[in-house]
C-alpha cells in the first residue's frame, strides 16, 4: 500500500517575509500620508495680503513726510533706515506705509502687506519652496525695494499735519481687531515740524505746555496703548533753531501713553 505523503501547509519562509513586508509597506504608508496631512493641516491659511487668515503677529507703520524737501543724503539715509526696519519683519508681519499729505488727516497708502516667507521658510514636504520664493519676490521683497527707490524729496507745502497723520494710522489701522494682542510699531520719517491751524511749532515753538493749551492737544488725541514710536528726524535750518523738539515729542507720545524708543536724527541738513 502506497504511503500517504503529507501536505505541507505553509508555502517557502520567503512568502511570510513577504506578507511581513507588505504590512510594514501599508502602514509606513499610511503613517506618512497622516503626517503629512498634520503638516498640510499646520500650514497657515493667508487672506488677500498676505497675512494669516486669523491676524498678522506683528504690524509696522511708516509714515514718510516728504511735504518738504530734504537733502540728497537725508535721502540715502532714510532708504538705509526703511530697508533695514523692512528687512527686520517677521513672517506674518504686517506692514503699512503711508505718505503724509498737507491736508490734515489725509494719507496716500503705498503699501500694504504681509511677509508671507521667502522659499526658505517653505516646508519641503507640503509646500513648493520655488513658488514661496516667486511669490515673496514678487508680493513682498520688489514692490518694497520699488518704493523705497523711489523715496525723493519733497515740495514744499503749507501745512504738515504730522499729528493727525499719526492719528489716522493708529485709529484706522492699529485698533483692527484682528490685530489685538500683536506688537505695533510706527515709524515716523519727518522734520517733525508740526504745522497746521490748531497747532504750530513755527510759531509757538516746541513749547509742549503751548501745545497743551491749544485745541490741537484734544483735537489730535491718539491712542498709542501697546505702540512702540520710533521717529527719524530730518534737519532743517529752521528746526535746528528750536529748541526742545526731542522732548515735545517725547511728552506728546507720553501723555498718549505710547511708548518712545527712539529719536534719530538723519544724516544731512536742508
Amino acid at each position: 500500500m502506497a504511503r500517504r505523503r503529507r501536505r505541507r501547509k505553509d508555502g517557502s519562509p520567503w512568502a511570510i517575509v513577504g506578507i511581513i513586508g507588505l504590512m510594514a509597506f501599508v502602514f509606513l504608508s499610511v503613517a506618512g500620508y497622516a503626517m503629512l496631512k498634520i503638516r498640510a493641516g499646520e500650514a497657515v491659511a493667508l487672506d488677500d495680503d498676505l497675512c494669516p487668515a486669523t491676524g498678522p503677529v506683528s504690524v509696522r507703520a511708516i509714515l514718510l513726510d516728504l511735504t518738504d524737501p530734504i537733502s540728497e543724503i537725508t535721502q540715502v539715509d532714510l532708504k538705509r533706515q526703511f530697508e533695514r526696519t523692512v528687512s527686520e519683519i517677521e513672517v506674518g508681519g504686517l506692514l503699512e506705509v503711508y505718505a503724509l499729505t498737507d491736508e490734515e488727516g489725509k494719507l496716500t497708502r503705498t503699501y500694504r502687506g504681509c511677509n508671507p516667507g521667502d522659499g526658505a521658510t517653505a516646508d519641503p514636504w507640503t509646500s513648493n519652496p520655488r513658488k514661496k520664493q516667486q511669490r515673496w519676490e514678487e508680493a513682498f521683497n520688489k514692490p518694497l525695494q520699488d518704493l523705497s527707490e523711489s523715496i525723493g524729496s519733497g515740495s514744499e507745502s503749507k501745512h504738515s499735519p504730522i499729528l493727525a497723520g499719526i492719528q489716522r494710522i493708529v485709529i484706522e489701522s492699529f485698533s483692527a481687531g484682528k490685530l489685538e494682542g500683536a506688537s505695533k510699531q510706527l515709524y515716523v520719517a519727518s522734520d517733525m515740524m508740526e504745522n497746521t491751524d490748531a497747532f504750530s511749532i513755527y510759531k509757538s515753538g516746541a513749547d509742549y505746555e503751548a501745545f497743551r493749551k491749544s485745541a490741537a492737544r484734544d483735537k489730535f488725541r491718539t491712542p498709542l496703548d501697546d505702540t512702540e514710536v520710533k521717529f527719524w528726524a530730518f534737519q532743517r535750518e529752521a528746526a535746528a533753531k528750536v529748541k526742545d523738539l526731542p522732548e515735545f515729542w517725547a511728552a506728546w507720545v507720553k501723555a498718549n501713553r505710547g511708548d518712545l524708543v527712539g529719536y534719530e536724527r538723519l544724516a544731512g541738513i536742508e
